[in-house]
């Protein structure tokens, strides 16, 4: 049997370093446990949170305590030391309204099960249990609580197989928040295993970047403001040759604001990169580094000196930067799942898959219907995919 229980924490509880409460002693060696051997997504952090309630997002914070005779979380809370005989970890929830209509709540990347180390069969039950916990401190007007699941899968065959078991009243939904592919360098390797573990045209492209004097600045907090001007307009040339959306130019300096602002007492840091070659700016990335991983939230490039390969020399001085900061690990966050030709984002695939890491495919986000008024937002969304998947890309041809 399991049970979950929430805590709605006050922001007393919540401290400045990264989010993480000290509600008691119990509970501060069952976070030191849990950090010391997992250690959640950035998604979670607070100041993610923090960062989200600047564009429209009203974040929670829930001390989670679930109950449960699994063997794996007997073993989790004997590892704790946990005397009351549960295990308990916090869950950031942000939410979202539009307008007084309605409402979405939303956890990123999250909840993360990898303490209680559940088995698959499990674990539509704690989702379940975990949203009925949550539920009476959302607004009347929530439609659902949309999450989504930490779980790696190896193949595109193992998740598809997993996301044809969810079952009511859980909802595969049609729009996934977070990009459900991606794939993972190990920074536990020396730099000579990772340039070894790259295809051997991406280490050709570094050593011709490096010939052809292409330099890479790191602007950190205190430079990365002055530098935001000419990632946006690199990212404006990205988008309009690729065809994706982007957020205004505020959206991106209020990333870097945070991250100077918070500074120290934050778990997160943002740093941004730019590639220039003779005073002109050829590409720019924007990286997060969260405890022990590094993530590459924002990339973009310039039409001109294409053939310089700046963007390959830039990624690189990101990955040894994150291997000096102790990360083990360096997601590049977002890609097609296949190695697919016809794929408008191919090109994407091609590039970051050839750094060498590991192709993780995670389910992408599941909801949990709270209202009556699901069905016809969720009929909604689906006209407004298709519009953006199949209509307006005509018009961009």
């Amino acid at each position: 049997m399991l049970s979950v229980q929430a805590r709605l924490l006050t922001n007393d509880e919540i401290s400045a370093a990264g989010g993480t409460t000290r509600a008691d002693t119990a509970h501060d060696a069952r976070a030191s446990y849990a950090d010391a051997r997992y250690g959640q997504s950035f998604l979670q952090s607070a100041f993610w949170a923090d960062f989200k309630a600047l564009h429209g997002w009203k974040p929670l914070r829930f001390e989670l305590t679930v109950c449960s005779d699994a063997p794996s979380v007997r073993a989790a809370r004997a590892a704790a030391a946990d005397k009351d005989q549960s295990s308990s970890f916090e869950l950031s929830v942000l939410l979202r309204s539009f307008k007084r209509f309605f409402s979405i709540a939303y956890i990123p990347l999250g909840p993360d099960t990898s303490l209680l180390e559940l088995a698959q069969d499990e674990l539509q039950s704690f989702w379940i249990r975990t949203a009925e916990a949550v539920k009476p401190f959302l607004p009347k007007n929530t439609l659902c609580l949309r999450f989504d699941p930490p779980l790696d899968f190896y193949s595109l065959d193992e998740r598809g197989a997993f996301v044809r078991s969810i079952s009511k009243p859980l909802v595969k939904s049609l729009a996934d928040i977070q990009p459900p592919d991606t794939t993972v360098l190990d920074l536990t390797l020396s730099e000579d295993e990772l340039s070894a573990n790259m295809k051997p045209k991406w280490r050709y492209n570094i050593r011709l970047a490096e010939k052809k004097a292409v330099s890479v600045k790191a602007c950190g907090e205190d430079g990365a403001e002055d530098g935001i001007d000419i990632f946006y307009a690199l990212y404006e040339q990205t988008a309009k040759r690729d065809g994706i959306a982007l957020h205004a130019k505020d959206y991106y300096r209020s990333l870097l604001r945070l991250a100077k602002r918070e500074g120290e007492h934050s778990a997160c840091t943002c740093t941004l990169y730019i590639a220039e070659h003779e005073g002109e700016a050829l590409a720019a990335v924007i990286v997060l580094f969260s405890g022990k991983e590094a993530v590459y939230l924002y990339g973009a490039s310039s039409n001109n000196k294409r053939n310089f390969m700046s963007a390959y020399l830039l990624q690189w001085t990101a990955i040894r930067d994150a291997k000096k900061a102790l990360c083990t690990s360096y997601d590049f966050y977002g890609m097609p799942p296949t190695d697919d030709e016809n794929h408008p984002m191919h090109g994407l695939y091609r590039f970051k898959t050839g750094f060498g890491g590991k192709i993780i495919h995670r389910p992408g986000s599941i909801d949990f219907p709270l209202s009556k008024l699901y069905a016809p937002f969720s009929f909604a969304e689906k006209l407004r995919l298709f519009y953006y998947k199949k209509i307006k890309k005509l018009f961009r041809r």
